[in-house]
């Protein structure tokens, strides 16, 4: 067990996803006792249960990060069953093919057409998204970061994604958002620093989730034509297995690996990033 991490009370936001799920199950395995949160309450409480039955501490919350008031029951709920939080990891968030438009360019043509178009989307299409990903990131913190103050080994860990350096064509509320997330852990770093709080973020590349499996594959299993273009400007030439993504959550939790680290975000995402396509 990592001895920096064993005994702390780890929150977890959006706990049901995929990536953030494999974050849970190893930290509990790490010896963290995992809180649980989630819109949708039958996905953690299964996933609580794995944890317990391999002799890890884990609960399940549901919450909606959007909803304060159920943040701070929540937050007192986590107190009174687990203590105080030492770590927060704010992994809710997503996208909405609303918010989305329906072709990489606009062409003249497009105009008189029924195409969705960025002219098209929806005031409150685009602002549910925001909210999801800016605000379902603000909202935690402001709640949960009140415990961290003033104590050892403290830190927040923010979900961002690759979209958030390269806006990704179509999607054009979510990368937008998520570029704020990026801002909005450097902000917070240097707000936090004198209290002893550090935050930081990760910004995975592709890796496939429930949420963007349809993108990706077929009803076969085969690969889309858009996953055909991200493979093809992913320099490892594959998507990410969300167990890659372990080794840096850890570092950057770990007060004693990542102790000076404040204001950063760090990809990993194959080289996507680092790649101009030519």
């Amino acid at each position: 067990m990592n001895r920096n991490i064993q005994g702390k009370v780890i929150v977890i936001t959006g706990a049901g996803g995929v990536l953030c799920s494999e974050f849970a199950r190893h930290i509990a395995a790490e010896g963290g006792k995992v809180a649980l949160l989630n819109r949708s309450e039958d996905k953690i409480i299964k996933i609580a249960k794995e944890i317990q039955a391999l002799g890890g501490i884990a609960k399940p919350y549901q919450t909606d990060v959007l909803d304060t008031k159920r943040l701070k029951e929540v937050r007192q709920q986590i107190i009174e069953e687990l203590g105080p939080c030492d770590i927060l990891i704010n992994g809710a968030g997503g996208n909405n093919d609303r918010a989305n438009t329906a072709k990489e360019f606009l062409e003249m043509e497009d105009l008189d057409s029924d195409a969705k178009t960025f002219a098209s989307l929806l005031e409150e299409d685009i602002e549910a998204v925001f909210r999801l990903n800016y605000m379902g990131t603000l909202l935690p913190t402001q709640v949960f970061a009140r415990d961290m103050a003033g104590r050892k080994g403290c830190c927040i860990l923010n979900v961002s994604s690759m979209a958030s350096y390269r806006p990704l064509t179509k999607v054009l509320a979510y990368s937008g958002a998520k570029a704020a997330v990026n801002n909005l852990t450097q902000w917070l770093a240097v707000h936090y620093s004198h209290v002893g709080i550090r935050v930081n973020a990760l910004a995975p590349g592709f890796f496939a989730t429930d949420q963007n499996r349809t993108l990706l594959f077929d009803a076969q299993g085969n690969l889309s034509a858009r996953s055909h273009k991200i493979i093809n400007n992913t320099p490892m030439g594959r998507f990410g297995d969300p167990a890659e993504l372990l080794g840096t959550v850890m570092y950057l939790i770990d007060s004693e690996a990542s102790g000076f680290v404040t204001g950063v975000v760090i990809p990993v995402d194959g080289g996507f990033a680092a790649y101009s396509g030519v």
